[in-house]
């Protein structure tokens, strides 16, 4: 029988690290990891299997992001210093191979589960939502999310993928890359983009064209906390229901639990378990269980172990 649930976790991710003492680190996803290891309910365990990451190849890099910018991220990885974008995204040696290894494994694992081979999967480095197509944005290189979508889109001709993201910060690169296609279901809970970057996602953007009503933005005010964040879920589930899907993808950042250094939100770790609970319970009923999750953000890396210890518990119970 299949395992329910594929978690990855190896050096490679933790190659995605920027230096200097920025929030993006590899402590991040260490700290998880130990956490899970030494805390990780036992009668769980046979439910997962820890699953080495996974290199991308260009090839399918490029079914999401611009040749020629791909080749820029290769060259400025080279260079070693500067930055990608306008400040935020510095480059370093070798951030085109860390880069690879995050969509290659978020890409195994959307594999993976289409197979059949798991139920769920889970790469915590995953869910850089922030990259657009021609270029780095926020801390994110490539988009792992948007090179799974076109794939499974690709793939599973006629069907249609769902992506719920949760991170404080509006998923700009997943909702305006795919703002006219259709299928793709989009619903993002955030902090309001008039308080934090990167100033998106408003609840008028419902997408465009043939995609009008296929998007949803949930902005929340500074402050919100577990109440907030469960109406916003349940409205999620309700406009979910109305549509057909093959599979649910989930951006779980934990920058909303109260004492993240960049953003004002104030949910607890169990505003993660809600979200993946009822999502759960969508999948199983519509996708035949089909879920894969991305870690996303997150700068306070006990708020992060916390909720990401949840998201795996929730995956890992039948």
């Amino acid at each position: 029988m299949k395992r329910l649930l594929a978690l990855t976790y190896g050096d490679e991710l933790l190659l995605y690290s920027f230096p200097g003492g920025h929030p993006m680190s590899r402590r991040r996803v260490e700290s998880f990891y130990k956490r899970f290891l030494e805390s990780f309910p036992t009668q769980l365990l046979d439910n997962i299997e820890v699953i080495a990451p996974v290199r991308a190849v260009d090839e399918e890099v490029a079914l999401f992001h611009d040749e020629n910018y791909i080749e820029y991220v290769k060259k400025m990885s080279e260079i070693g210093r500067g930055y990608l974008d306008y400040g935020d995204t510095p480059a370093f040696r070798g951030c085109y191979d860390a880069s690879l290894y995050v969509v290659g494994t978020s890409l195994k694992l959307a594999k993976s589960i289409i197979a059949g081979e798991y139920l769920r999967g889970f790469n915590p480095m995953g869910g850089l939502h922030h990259a657009m197509r021609e270029r780095a944005s926020g801390f994110c290189i490539f988009n792992d999310a948007g090179v799974v979508i076109e794939y499974v889109l690709n793939v599973i001709q006629g069907s249609n993928v769902v992506y719920v993201d949760i991170d404080a910060h509006h998923g700009d690169g997943v909702y305006y890359e795919f703002e006219d296609n259709p299928r793709v279901i989009f619903a993002d809970i955030h902090q309001d983009g008039r308080t934090l970057y990167p100033g998106t996602g408003f609840e008028h953007e419902r997408g465009k064209g043939a995609a009008v009503g296929t998007k949803l933005n949930i902005p929340l005010p500074p402050g919100a906390g577990d109440e907030e964040f469960k109406r916003a879920v349940d409205r999620v589930i309700e406009f979910l229901r109305e549509r057909e899907f093959y599979i649910i993808l989930i951006q779980a950042g934990a920058d909303g639990l109260a004492g993240d250094p960049i953003t004002a939100l104030e949910y607890s770790e169990l505003a993660h378990r809600y979200a993946v609970t009822e999502l759960k319970k969508l999948a199983n009923e519509r996708c035949e269980g089909r879920m894969l999750a991305m870690g996303g953000g997150g700068y306070n890396v006990d708020n992060i172990t916390r909720a990401w210890m949840e998201v795996v518990r929730v995956m890992a119970e039948r």
